[in-house]
């Protein structure tokens, strides 16, 4: 354990002092295939996605896939340090832009893939570092699933705390307009769109669906932007919204979108994308059970991942805090990294995956 864990921290420092915004991975691509390829690992490639399959194959047996992402938001001016500067205080604390987000998951999983790949299992092993997961980007995860193996289950590396996410709020855009009619605004002429948007407004705000998770709780609609007129004496003919829609495995986006199209009238509903779906795992799942029994309790997410592009069953597990991602002197603790890979090794040893 101490030397992949000696391993993960090189390799994060690596990866931290590597600029990584969404869409601009290569470099961080290039250094995750150094790494896997420097320890023996065949590795694979698209664009900045890099995966690799562990020895002895054998397709009659389920697949679990390691994933996480080597993309990093932009820093923000509240900084105090050098994003791009690794700095490791004497408490045990790793400074540095991606360090929980997903740094450490990216490297804590690729030290346990390198450790489970020499051990026998009774289930096939597939690691990928992904790119472009900050900005649910076609290029990332989303354009390697049809080359991957077929994937019966996966882990999903992103801060919890090590506690299973087994479900995940979905995302659905929604572009909304609202219908007047121009006049001037001296006269009594015309139909203010404006007017005409605020009971849209309040029925979104207010709308419950009928159907709600056990684990993720209600569908959570918010109006976030508002757009109207083009100057003090003219009447608006059109109010421009944007709703931002936090979807559940109780209904699908699609269903999601029917539902409101019905139900909220006197307006125009076009969703940016559907593909962001819910995302969930069976809560008796043996990875699930695994960790429950070591005392990490499983939760519901409602924040967004690579989840909501897989076709397949998964779960969020990774150390750090969510509390810390796209913040300022974003920072994980060595500590957790060491932790991670221990408890990632434990859990998957002798995992009996049902194909």
């Amino acid at each position: 354990m101490d030397e992949l864990y000696y391993m993960a921290v090189d390799l994060l420092k690596q990866l931290i002092s590597t600029p990584s915004v969404s869409k601009n991975e290569k470099d961080a691509a290039d250094i995750i295939e150094k790494f896997l390829q420097t320890n023996e690992c065949n590795t694979i490639r698209h664009g900045n996605n890099v995966w690799a399959i562990a020895p002895g194959y054998d397709p009659t047996l389920p697949t679990l896939l390691l994933n996480s992402h080597i993309d990093t938001v932009k820093p923000t001016e509240a900084w105090t340090r050098n994003p791009y500067l690794p700095e490791i205080t004497e408490d045990g604390v790793l400074y540095g832009l991606g360090s929980n987000d997903a740094g450490a998951s990216v490297v804590s999983l690729a030290a346990a893939f390198l450790h489970l790949s020499t051990i026998v299992r009774r289930y096939n092993l597939v690691y990928l570092a992904s790119c472009e997961e900050e900005v649910s980007g076609r290029d990332g995860i989303e354009s390697v699933i049809s080359r991957l193996p077929k994937i019966d289950v996966a882990i999903v590396g992103e801060p919890t705390g090590m506690h299973p996410a087994i479900a995940e709020k979905g995302l659905m855009v929604l572009d909304i307009e609202v219908e007047g009619k121009a006049g001037h605004a001296a006269r009594n002429e015309g139909i203010n769109a404006i007017y005409r948007a605020i009971p849209v407004i309040e029925a979104l705000r207010d709308f419950k669906f009928t159907k709600e998770s056990p684990t993720l709780g209600p569908i959570k609609i918010s109006v976030t932007q508002i757009d109207a007129g083009t100057q003090h004496n003219v009447v608006p003919p059109i109010c421009k919204m944007v709703a931002d829609v936090r979807t559940t495995d109780a209904y699908s986006n699609e269903e999601t979108l029917a539902v409101l199209r019905a139900k909220i009238t006197g307006c125009k509903m076009t969703p940016r994308s559907t593909r962001l779906n819910s995302s969930s795992i069976p809560h008796d799942h043996s990875i699930v059970n695994r960790l429950g029994m070591m005392g990490y309790e499983p939760f519901g997410s409602p924040t967004l991942s690579d989840q909501a592009l897989m076709p397949w069953p998964s779960v969020k597990i990774g150390p750090g805090d969510s509390s810390r991602s796209h913040s300022a002197d974003e920072y994980i603790k060595l500590s957790e990294i060491r932790d991670a890979i221990s408890i990632y090794v434990k859990v998957l040893t002798g995992l009996n995956l049902q194909p």
